[in-house]
């Protein structure tokens, strides 16, 4: 299936380049529903993207809560931080770096830490 010409083909890969992720997956639904059938292969090969975005986005089209989202992706994705998960983590890295750490003579809430293995200083406020 080719039913585009060269130089349309790159203008649309250009275009495909400068949008966001989510308007990538829109734009790519569009496209393949426009060929028909066997125009979700297509418009994957020609933008180098996966299959499933494209079917994706084009979910997204009859969706109206994605269709009004601003955000590129939905709110609450991804892992929790350890900091949020592993109960004591905060006392348990001040304890590591107890034997590498030294109080700021100007601040009291600022704590000096440095390791020579590494040469890598930072500070830490409390």
């Amino acid at each position: 299936m080719n039913p585009y010409p060269v130089k349309v083909e790159q203008q649309m890969q250009k275009l495909y380049q400068s949008l966001s992720e989510k308007d990538r997956r829109r734009y790519g639904a569009i496209e393949a529903l426009k060929l028909g059938w066997g125009g979700i292969s297509y418009i994957s090969l020609l933008f180098g993207c996966d299959y499933y975005k494209i079917r994706f986005g084009i979910d997204e089209l009859d969706d109206e809560s994605a269709m009004s989202m601003r955000d590129i992706r939905p709110s609450g994705g991804g892992g929790k931080s350890a900091m949020e998960t592993i109960e004591g983590i905060d006392e348990a890295f001040l304890k590591a770096i107890a034997e590498h750490t030294a109080g700021s003579p100007i601040d009291e809430q600022v704590h000096l830490t440095c390791f020579e293995s590494t040469r890598n200083c930072s500070t830490i406020e409390r």
